[in-house]
């Protein structure tokens, strides 16, 4: 990458968000004082997790509403913040995040550096740095999606495979390390544009293709979720609603997870006392 190259892929990446930024998303407003609230961020972050922005936008808003603090969420049974989570899917992600809640009010103060985010609940490398970036407009290299797609578009041929390695790379030469709050905003909305256009991250060696979710397991664990947050159920019940040969597994990965519990022969969403 020429200095020339550097400086032409960075003016593409600023141009494209002045004309055609998602300026309005409710994560990138501040708040009255101009800074970016932690816990906020990281509900934003693990909702956008394999989901989609238009699903997130409105259970964002909702959540936040049920849970308007990290303390909030961090007193709140497990069962409630499943059902607030409801429709989000990989409920995984609404364990988590109780949990970096409960670890933060524990601690009493927000984790600001991307070593000391990586060890909150479901935080793993590139969201650590996104939060540093967002909350904090630290210059954290991280990649994801998004990202891979603007880097090689940019910068690989069509037959290229090619490992985040080689994205953080071109990451860490081209980012703008006085706005990487907005810098990273942009990136993420270029590259939303180009995976309209062009879908290239089958080039990454880190590509895999979510499986339908119709019929799936998932499909499954989100039935038996979306039934015991409204009553408890009996195994025969759960059976004669969700007719799945399935249906023991996800039971007992569910449990074992510890997102459902079986208490006197009934099922029903986790308290989070187990």
């Amino acid at each position: 990458m020429t200095e020339a190259e550097r400086a032409g892929f960075i003016e593409t990446v600023w141009d494209y968000y002045a004309h055609h930024g998602r300026h309005d998303l409710p994560w990138r407003i501040p708040e009255a004082d101009g800074s970016f609230n932690p816990y906020k961020i990281v509900v934003s972050e693990l909702m956008l997790q394999q989901t989609q922005v238009a699903r997130v936008i409105p259970k964002y808003a909702a959540f936040l509403t049920r849970f308007p603090s990290a303390r909030a969420l961090a007193e709140a049974e497990l069962g409630d913040v499943l059902r607030a989570w409801q429709g989000l899917g990989y409920n995984r992600r609404a364990k988590f995040l109780w949990q970096a809640a409960q670890r933060v009010v524990e601690q009493g103060s927000f984790p600001h550096t991307v070593s000391d985010l990586m060890r909150l609940p479901g935080v793993g490398a590139n969201t650590a740095g996104a939060i540093a970036a967002y909350v904090f407009n630290q210059p954290a290299v991280f990649v994801e999606t998004n990202i891979r797609s603007v880097y090689m578009y940019h910068f690989t041929r069509d037959d290229q495979i090619v490992s985040d390695d080689f994205i953080r790379d071109a990451v860490a030469r081209t980012l703008d390390s006085e706005h990487p709050r907005e810098f990273y905003w942009a990136l993420m909305d270029y590259g939303t544009y180009l995976k309209t256009k062009v879908r290239n991250n089958q080039q990454s060696k880190h590509y895999v293709k979510q499986s339908a979710f119709h019929g799936s397991k998932r499909q499954v664990r989100g039935q038996v979720l979306r039934l015991l947050s409204a009553q408890a159920y009996t195994s025969k019940q759960l059976a004669a609603a969700i007719p799945d040969e399935r249906l023991p597994v996800v039971l007992t990965d569910l449990k074992h997870e510890g997102l459902i519990m079986q208490k006197k022969g009934t099922y029903h969403l986790a308290d989070g006392t187990i």
